[in-house]
């Protein structure tokens, strides 16, 4: 018997290979590798560990053919281990890289191209151990010509101790810059294990743009195909002269590299002799009779290439010539086994009857007869049906081809349609063409697809028979998996694509029908299908159950269900299709937007997701016309039925679990999310680990309020992933593997990267966070103030596409701990945060000293990363030390901004003038220089307004500032006694805080609406001589005061029944502090009332203070308790009749019943309103 040269054992390996079951899809793999050990252990460690694991996944090796250094170290283990090793090496390099005895079969070539020639065409995948110049030149060709689509097997980089970190720098920075594609950046598979790696490039999947390119090129091989019985002539007369020339043949390099890769042998020529003579000419007649036989067969079939006929060859450019001469192409182009198929076949089929085979259905349609089970998936169907039907809108299919479509099926603006039918084992392609071929619709083009098919042949030759220059039969020996098919579509030309299982025979009217469909406004950005499936629903214990669960309504549904007799009479939405897509070819690039889970299988949800996250798009299952077979997508349900619905396989199972929920966490809007949205208090998203550390603690606050929820979102990846968040949390692991919402894993990392620009970071956080907050509604997404900007933008934007009003709240590490009381705000309040802006306005003359004081204090206080704008409102007569103090005072908070009056302006102007409201949510801080603040401050007033100002639930339209301030005196009555308010309220709480009608002017901040309203009143009523003031509140000591903006704000206060909250805490505690320095009131000449300074300084609050309060928290509105000007308690609707009774105000009204009410905008009186 003749052995089989290399090329027929190839050809051979191609048609039964995946007919095997192996431990891996790789027969042999490629190593580069340095010839020297390295410096470090390691480097040799990882090598043989690399060794080992292509032994235990039976995988052979190709290396470099040197006996030293890494390549002798990964060989003679790989051979130790009982796998085959195949040595690559030129003559020239044999003295230097081999120096005693080699392994396994060495191959001696020319040079080092025709090396990198032999290796790639022996090897599925290639990897780099570390190693020189010559490992780098050779791992940068084989990624060259990936990237060039000349292949698409797998480069991967062991990348150990970090060896290969500045290489993988280097290629980021030039994807930054514009010379690398990103698409062809995931060339690139990288890991420090072997074990890792491997898997990594089992899951791989080419990435470039142009599949068709690579099949093209390898239509390159017809031109070769005799080659193989050329060399084995060769071998055997070279035999004969006792051994091989390392000169290469005059046409050896006719095709360079590309050949040399693809197809092309390695031509050697013998040594001149008579019989060297006579193998020469006939080696020359071969070679002419290959030229002929690939023009031949080249324009007898359209070019596997279906955008353009690359010319690679002078041969071709002959053919070109004489191509009126021949016949117009009709029949399916030859790929690989062309020539072979026409010497070995001697009578080729010629009509699909006599290769055609029917698929036997022996599986007869299963009807259940679980009543529970069919009046569970019946509800659930109904209750998705009426949703869509309220909130969408739902069609039968009259009403759909009823409406306006874009596409005029029977005129010029026909749609052109490329129908792609990938096939592996089952016997129903030509069931399929005959089905399209009577298309009411005729279609563009079809592709049928063969990828890594034991049918390869077979197939190919009903396709041949059917004689359609419309129909194309692409085929490939590599196995694309389930994503193939898609990356196919890229390269068509149409306007829609229509992708089919092997288990879909659609009707006639299918194309017709899914193609008006798909021009309709509504439905012109989706994809369509005709069996789809709808994911499981939340169970009664908050976890997400299993597709496949038995008896379970929230397991979802299957649709159309015969089993449960459930039929699709109008259009659907579902999470994702099954068996079939009909879509824009714009669309289909989606897919590969990010990696996807798996490749392994549901490429069916991976669409769907992409879609709608960055498209927008849903997925519909269309309806049929039940008496016409002919609209239906599949005319034989059964097999469908029988792919989808037996798998019961743990592992597929688990993998499709996983996927679905991975999408769901990751902000997939499925049918169940948009059915029952969910409404949580805060989403917290961390980027890092330590920003998870820095959350925790106010994230445990909002899960252990009662009432509260919130959950986190972690980057994933590189970045911080779901374990690591739940070890910095202190929670079990387990909650990873939970279907129940926790912590949302974006796996951001894993999918973009580390990169300098800021676009993939946005685009992969954006995009997953509009979900999310779509989803759930947060009140509020929190993180801390310092994360990346580029991700503090992509949350900005997710927060602002929420109509429901998401608040972004950036805080500073410091404040987090201090501010747990926002989980005891109501979420309606929450999305308010924002809105708010505090103005300082310092008021100081000559007391520099004094406002250095007040200046360190603020600096020292705890801020939540709101802007706060600060301003200086200097006198004329400021001194010059005080003037350097302004200047030299840096606010990193917000602008700081100088007022200086040219007239000296006193106290009353100072104050009142100091500030005026620019908007409804803009409240002044009034301090005069002598006031010292406690670094709490701010808290106090921030939680105050969202308590009491910014709840859309509560109501205190009489609340016209806060103090920081807690008297000690009661100030209005002439004998000012003491007056403590932990004592007086110790019957409510000690430390409740309280509702005064006593403004503070030691430290508050202004309401402005109510500010507005005493700037007109003093205008109104202010005189010099306080005696002819119309106003006189009975026994009150204000009636005296004289140049008192304070006065003023009294008498508006008591007539209209204002307040102002203060605080109650333990020894006086304030926010602030007076320290009674002499001005213009203390100690002035012309005040006779003495000012003890132990009256009125109080201790600053140095701790949190929300320790102290009721409950720890503030009170209800409804619970604060309120006094009068006098310090006696009374109602706020007690405050109102008083001042009423006084009916001194600047409108008259009854002084029984009704108050003085103005416009808000403007603080003009308006009328009178009864209380």
């Amino acid at each position: 018997m003749i052995e089989k040269t290399q090329c027929e054992k190839k050809g051979n390996m191609e048609g039964e290979g995946t007919e095997m079951k192996q431990e891996s899809r790789f027969k042999r793999i490629c190593v580069f590798c340095g010839s020297s050990p390295g410096n470090k252990s390691s480097y040799q460690d990882a090598a043989i560990e690399l060794a080992k694991e292509l032994v235990s996944r039976n995988i052979d090796l190709v290396y470099g053919g040197g006996s030293i250094g890494l390549m002798g170290l990964v060989s003679q283990a790989v051979y130790d281990g009982g796998r085959h090793v195949i040595g690559v090496i030129p003559k020239t390099l044999m003295p230097r890289e081999i120096t005693g005895e080699t392994v396994g079969e060495v191959m001696a070539v020319a040079d080092m191209h025709q090396r990198k020639a032999e290796m790639a065409r022996h090897s599925d995948a290639f990897i780099a151990l570390p190693g020189g110049y010559g490992t780098l030149e050779e791992v940068l060709e084989v990624i060259t010509w990936a990237q060039l689509g000349i292949h698409d097997k797998p480069v991967g980089l062991l990348n150990v101790d970090g060896y290969y970190n500045s290489l993988l720098s280097f290629i980021d920075k030039a994807v930054e810059e514009g010379f690398i594609s990103p698409k062809a950046r995931h060339i690139i598979v990288s890991s420090p294990s072997s074990k890792e790696l491997v898997k990594k490039m089992e899951e791989y999947f080419p990435q470039h743009e142009r599949v068709a390119s690579k099949l093209s090129w390898e239509t390159e091989q017809i031109e070769y195909s005799s080659s193989c019985e050329m060399s084995r002539l060769e071998d055997i007369e070279s035999s004969k002269m006792g051994g091989r020339t390392s000169t290469s043949r005059s046409g050896d390099y006719l095709e360079g590299m590309l050949n040399d890769y693809v197809g092309g042998r390695n031509k050697l020529k013998a040594q001149k002799s008579a019989s060297t003579k006579f193998v020469a000419a006939l080696t020359c007649l071969q070679f002419f009779f290959a030229v002929y036989a690939t023009f031949l067969l080249y324009y007898m079939g359209p070019s596997i290439d279906l955008r353009t006929k690359p010319e690679f060859t002078w041969a071709t450019k002959i053919a070109q010539q004489w191509k009126q001469l021949m016949i117009t192409p009709h029949v399916i182009g030859h790929y690989q086994k062309a020539s072979s198929s026409l010497v070995m076949e001697d009578v080729l089929p010629t009509t699909p009857s006599q290769v055609c085979e029917n698929e036997k259905i022996d599986f007869l349609q299963k009807k259940s007869n679980d009543v529970q089970m069919i009046k569970l998936k019946r509800e659930l169907y109904d209750e998705v049906l009426n949703f869509q039907s309220k909130t969408f809108g739902t069609e039968t299919l009259q009403e759909l081809m009823a409406m306006k479509s874009k596409w005029n099926l029977k005129g010029p603006n026909s749609p052109k349609i490329t129908v792609l039918l990938n096939h592996f084992k089952r016997k129903t392609l030509c069931a399929q063409l005959d089905s399209l071929l009577q298309q009411t619709l005729p279609f563009h083009h079809a592709w049928v697809l063969s990828f890594g098919s034991p049918n390869e042949a077979s197939l190919r030759r009903i396709v041949d028979t059917y004689n359609d220059s419309r129909i194309s039969f692409i085929s490939s020996s590599y196995d694309f998996k389930y994503y193939g098919r898609f990356q196919m579509a890229l390269q068509t030309e149409a306007d829609l694509v229509y992708v089919i299982d092997d288990d879909m025979i659609p009707g006639r009217k299918m194309l017709q029908i899914l193609a008006h469909v798909a021009g309709t406004e509504k439905y012109k950005n989706s994809v369509l299908g005709s069996i789809g499936r709808i994911l499981p629903f939340r169970q009664k214990d908050f976890t997400f159950p299993s597709y496949r669960k038995f008896r379970s309504k929230e397991a979802g549904l299957y649709l159309p269900d015969p089993a449960y007799d459930i039929t699709v009479d109008k259009i659907v939405q579902v999470d994702f299709l099954s068996s079939s897509w009909f879509l824009s070819a714009d669309l289909v690039k989606t897919l590969f937007v990010e990696t996807p889970f798996t490749f392994s299988t549901g490429e069916d949800l991976h669409l769907s997701y992409q879609l709608q996250k960055y498209k927008n798009a849903g997925s519909f299952v269309l309806p049929v016309d039940p008496k016409d077979k002919e609209t239906w997508g599949d005319s034989e349900h059964r097999l469908a039925y029988v792919s989808e619905t037996t798998v019961i396989f743990k592992d597929i199972v688990q993998v499709r679990d996983d996927q679905w929920w991975k999408a769901l966490s990751t902000g997939y809007l499925t049918q169940w999310a948009a059915m029952y949205p969910q409404k949580v208090d805060a989403l917290f998203y961390a980027h890092s680990v330590d920003e998870v550390k820095v959350l925790a603690p106010l994230l445990e606050k909002f899960r252990s309020t009662v009432g509260k929820k919130a959950y986190i979102v972690v980057s994933g990846g590189s970045f911080c992933t779901c374990e690591d968040a739940a070890t910095a949390l202190k929670w079990p692991t387990v909650v990873c593997k939970e279907r129940r919402f926790k912590i949302f894993d974006l796996a951001i990392g894993s999918l973009s990267g580390v990169s300098d620009s800021e676009a993939p970071v946005i685009h992969a956080v954006y995009t997953s966070m509009k979900g999310l907050i779509k989803i759930h509604n947060p009140s509020v997404v929190i993180t801390v103030a310092d994360i990346d900007p580029h991700v503090r933008k992509a949350l900005k934007m997710a927060s602002e596409t929420n109509s429901n009003a998401t608040t972004l709240v950036l805080l500073p590490r410091a404040s987090v701990s201090q501010v747990l009381w926002i989980a005891d705000l109501r979420s309606t309040a929450l999305p308010n945060w924002n809105r708010m802006r505090i103005s300082v306005s310092i008021i100081t003359q000559n007391r520099a000293k004094s406002l250095t004081r007040l200046l360190k204090s603020l600096s020292n206080a705890y801020y939540l990363g709101d802007e706060i704008p600060i301003t200086f409102n200097m006198d004329s007569k400021v001194d010059e030390e005080t003037i350097r103090v302004v200047g030299s005072f840096e606010w990193p908070h917000g602008p700081k901004t100088l007022r200086r009056r040219i007239i000296q302006g006193g106290l009353i102007r100072a104050v009142s003038e100091s500030w005026y409201p620019s908007s409804d949510d803009d409240f002044g801080l009034l301090l005069e220089d002598d006031i010292e603040l406690s670094p709490y401050y701010y808290l106090w007033i921030k939680y105050a307004l969202m308590a009491y100002h910014y709840d859309p639930q509560v109501s205190l339209p009489e609340l016209s500032s806060i103090s920081l301030y807690t008297p000690k005196l009661v100030e209005v009555v002439k004998e000012r006694p003491k007056w403590n308010g932990t004592e007086f309220f110790k019957h409510i709480h000690p430390n409740t805080p309280y509702l005064h009608q006593l403004p503070c002017s030691w430290g508050a901040v202004f309401f402005p609406k109510h500010w507005r309203e005493f700037y007109v009143y003093m205008n109104m009523r202010f005189t010099e001589d306080a005696k002819s003031n119309p106003v006189q509140i009975p026994k009150s000591r204000t009636n005296g005061w004289q140049a008192s903006w304070k006065k003023f704000l009294i008498d508006m206060m008591y007539l209209r029944g204002y307040v102002s909250l203060y605080p109650n805490f333990p020894q006086q505690a304030s926010f602030s502090t007076n320290h009674m320095e002499p001005g213009a009131h203390i100690s002035a000449k012309d005040n006779v009332v003495k000012h003890n300074k132990q009256d009125f300084q109080v201790p600053l609050l140095k701790e949190d203070f929300r320790n102290l309060l009721p409950a720890m928290k503030m009170p209800p509105a409804s619970k604060l308790p309120s006094l009068n000007l006098f310090n006696q308690p009374v109602s706020l609707k007690g405050l109102k009749a008083a001042g009423a009774k006084l009916g001194q105000d600047v409108l008259r009204c009854n002084n029984a019943t009704e108050v003085v009410v103005v416009d808000q905008d403007t603080g003009l009186p308006h009328t009178c309103s009864k209380f």
